[in-house]
């Protein structure tokens, strides 16, 4: 009997393979770059402080970029645009990988963030229109392996590549990755315009672009500089300002840049905040844990990322059970028990110290990521259900932009947290507090989760499966 392979012009195929790569390589590559920001300091001879721009950078260009990427994808084609974001994160990944000075590498890493800053929602839009409404859970599945997977495998790979190559490696891993994603999606992407994109929104562009950097640098930095820092002081001022100005400019724009109109859809409002909530607690876990265990506990740098690697085989435990049981229970019970119950293991990680860390902390991370997966796949679906085709690419551009912002804010308050506490060994005293805020974020995501009404959702649980090679 002759073995029948997928048919990678299946777009429902091509379009999830040329994703899925896309997610994994600019979301691992975020985390990389942290574990590396140690040895870049040493290799350019200058202070933490200024070592700190090549995240900075990177996120701001995202911040930028990513509110005009649903009107690209829309104008151009999804095909087009998302082609043209991978040749660019790619090519500033080599460019990254070749630099020979801070500043150079600064710039390049803002060239890599302008590339994910289109790539992630174009893409998500290409996947979702590929999907009907009753795939979209399938689709889902297939998004949120690289979001969970991504950011668990980055401390490990890279302290293994900056310990064992060179910190150059970081950037030129992404290169054939980039390359040969570039070449599968322009053979086997399909080629069709989107929907009607309009006329671009510049007022909204400038405002946007102006007012989000200010806040997510505000959030990177504030922790460190201290809140009551001039610079901090007049970034949130004048960039909460800016995103006043561009509020009131986009609700009464007719074709706006980033449709926040769409908020006035009670599910998608509900899902989208429960994302930012959970993404909050979820990221800020990433974040907390592997300072806890490197400085709190004077693990290293590959044993700490070895230890929140289970959080990652957790997700895909979480993903695929709730992703079977999501058209006979619907989003909102599992949205609800899967908030929750990722609030427990958070919750007893508060509780660590070194005598049980060892063994406990690899179970909890695990039981996070089961919980966390089993609650995101059902509200990423969810979020679409009843926004229309050609609404799609705006309303992924608005979910990715607030995720971005929750996960900025997660980390910002738990970094917060900790330069207040000043936690020095044996006190452990500040990153239990830290971890007890995490849990509080997750809490907060299951009460808005509640609101959700499931016969909102109807359309997304109906239908019978379709194979992905059909």
């Amino acid at each position: 009997m002759r073995t029948r392979w997928p048919d990678p012009r299946n777009p429902r195929l091509s379009v999830s393979v040329v994703f899925v790569a896309v997610m994994f390589m600019t979301i691992m590559d975020s985390t990389v770059v942290n574990v590396a920001l140690p040895t870049l300091r040493r290799e350019f001879g200058v202070s933490t402080a200024s070592v700190s721009a090549v995240v900075t950078s990177y996120l701001v260009a995202v911040a930028v970029v990513m509110p005009a990427s649903g009107w690209l994808g829309d104008r151009a084609g999804g095909k087009r645009v998302l082609a043209w974001a991978l040749a660019l994160f790619t090519a500033a990944s080599a460019a990254c990988g070749a630099a020979t000075s801070l500043p150079e590498l600064v710039a390049c890493r803002a060239v890599q963030g302008a590339g994910t800053g289109v790539l992630i929602p174009v893409g998500m839009a290409m996947l979702y229109r590929t999907f009907p409404q009753a795939e979209r859970i399938r689709a889902t599945r297939l998004l949120m392996v690289p979001t969970l997977l991504a950011p668990a495998t980055g401390p490990v790979l890279g302290g293994a590549i900056v310990d064992g190559l060179s910190w150059r490696w970081i950037f030129y891993i992404n290169v054939p990755v980039g390359v040969a994603a570039l070449a599968f999606g322009a053979v086997f992407l399909p080629q069709h315009r989107e929907h009607a994109a309009g006329r671009f929104d510049l007022p909204g562009f400038v405002l946007a672009g102006l007012g989000f950097p200010l806040v997510m640098y505000a959030f990177n930095a504030g922790p460190d500089d201290g809140w009551a820092a001039p610079g901090i002081l007049a970034a949130i001022a004048a960039g909460l300002v800016l995103l006043a100005a561009f509020t009131l400019v986009e609700v009464r724009t007719p074709e706006p840049m980033l449709d926040l109109r769409i908020l006035a859809n009670p599910l998608f409002r509900a899902a989208n905040l429960q994302t930012v909530a959970g993404s909050a607690g979820f990221i800020g876990i990433l974040f907390l844990v592997p300072l806890f265990l490197q400085n709190g506990l004077g693990f290293s740098a590959l044993h700490s990322g070895l230890s929140t690697f289970p959080e990652a085989l957790g997700g895909m435990v979480g993903i695929q059970t709730s992703s079977r049981l999501y058209r006979r229970i619907g989003p909102r019970r599992l949205m609800v028990s899967g908030l929750l119950a990722a609030a427990v293991p958070i919750s007893l990680m508060s509780t660590l110290g070194p005598a049980d860390v060892g063994w406990a902390m690899p179970v909890l991370m695990f039981g996070t990521g089961m919980f966390f997966g089993f609650s995101m796949a059902p509200a990423q679906t969810a979020a679409l259900a009843a926004i229309s085709m050609a609404q799609t690419g705006r309303a992924t551009t608005l979910f990715n932009v607030q995720r971005q912002v929750g996960q900025a804010i997660g980390v910002a308050v738990l970094a917060t947290v900790l330069a207040a506490a000043r936690p020095v060994p044996p006190d452990l005293g500040g990153y239990h507090l830290a971890f007890g805020i995490a849990a509080v974020a997750m809490l907060g995501g299951a009460v808005i989760a509640s609101r959700v009404r499931d016969a909102d959702a109807a359309v997304t649980m109906a239908g019978p499966a379709v194979r992905l090679a059909g």
